[in-house]
């Protein structure tokens, strides 16, 4: 297999000045970490360029994504789903740290309802849940004791008739491992290609400091997750596995949301009878759970959940 090498550099060339004297906080969930910034009329355009320079780790503040907490009645996107759903206030606008948009992020949707919540921008007590728009269509989201339970809506094959003839559809070529490996790709609003690795040994081999060639690529690109299942895959009625992941316009990040549940599905996928519905999830960055639910139109949902966390508050200068 060949293609061309996917980048995703990150420049500070445009200068942040007109930015200056905006406030933000810095937030992650298991890691993931971004940039939010409250921007709720919508009066703030932050072009890519510039939040590339934010994220930058050397030259700007430092993160996997921007997310700009935006009211949905202040963007074409967000008004499209009020239609529906006019309880969706907030919207998230999640940039990668290149700059590029994205539909969502699984991390990023925890840290941004916990920012809305301790920016007292909604009252959110544990126990209630609060509906989002986001790119990928509304999110609703519970507080809980310990974080944030996320669901995720339901979840698909990117290409159906190949999953269903052989369980894989595509190649990956990593850095690090000797050959091309099977794949399975999957859709959680956000395109995921999900590779299985035979233990941990492959899986810290795997080299992603260069984005990983996927053969076929999914229309908009995708993300790219590393799987070993745990021995025995399943204790006590939950599935075990650990994951590594390369996404689309960042790199290699210590945790992704929509990833875990990504893998979750395409393991759950190949263990044929030794599927289980709730999923515990490792990633550098912490333990994530994923369950699988009924969904209200009859579609089954994935239900993320994890912690999230503000760490820092600044004003650029």
């Amino acid at each position: 297999m060949s293609s061309a090498p996917q980048t995703s550099p990150r420049t500070t060339s445009l200068p942040l000045a007109s930015l200056a004297g905006m406030a933000f906080a810095k937030g992650h969930g298991t890691g993931n970490d971004f940039v939010l910034v409250a921007d709720p009329d919508g009066a703030r355009d932050i072009v890519p360029e510039q939040v590339a320079a934010l994220c930058d780790r050397h030259r700007g503040i430092g993160a996997d994504g921007l997310i700009r907490a935006v009211r949905s009645a202040a963007l074409p996107e967000g008004r499209y789903l009020l239609a529906s759903h006019p309880e969706a206030e907030w919207f998230m606008d999640y940039r990668n740290g290149d700059g590029s948009v994205s539909e969502m992020c699984g991390n990023g949707v925890r840290a941004f309802v916990h920012f809305l919540a301790e920016e007292g921008l909604v009252p959110l007590a544990e126990g209630q849940a609060l509906t989002i728009g986001t790119r990928a269509g509304i999110k609703v989201v519970t507080r809980s004791a310990n974080g944030y339970a996320v669901d995720m809506g339901p979840w698909e094959f990117i290409f159906p008739e190949a999953a269903a003839e052989r369980a894989l559809d595509s190649l990956v070529e990593t850095d690090g491992l000797e050959v091309d490996r099977p794949a399975l790709s999957v859709s959680m609003g956000n395109p995921h290609t999900v590779v299985a690795l035979a233990d941990e040994d492959e899986l810290l081999s795997a080299d992603l400091h260069r984005a990983p060639r996927v053969d076929p690529v999914p229309p908009q690109g995708t993300n790219v997750e590393f799987v070993v299942p745990a021995e025995p895959l399943v204790t006590d009625g939950v599935g075990h596995i650990r994951m590594r992941v390369h996404e689309r316009g960042v790199g290699e990040t210590l945790s992704c949301g929509t990833g875990a549940c990504a893998a979750a599905a395409a393991t759950r996928h190949w263990a044929g009878d030794e599927a289980v519905d709730d999923w515990q999830v490792r990633v550098p960055g912490g333990t994530v759970r994923v369950r699988f639910i009924p969904g209200p139109e009859g579609r089954e949902h994935v239900e993320l959940s994890g912690p999230a966390e503000l760490v820092a508050r600044g004003v650029l200068v």
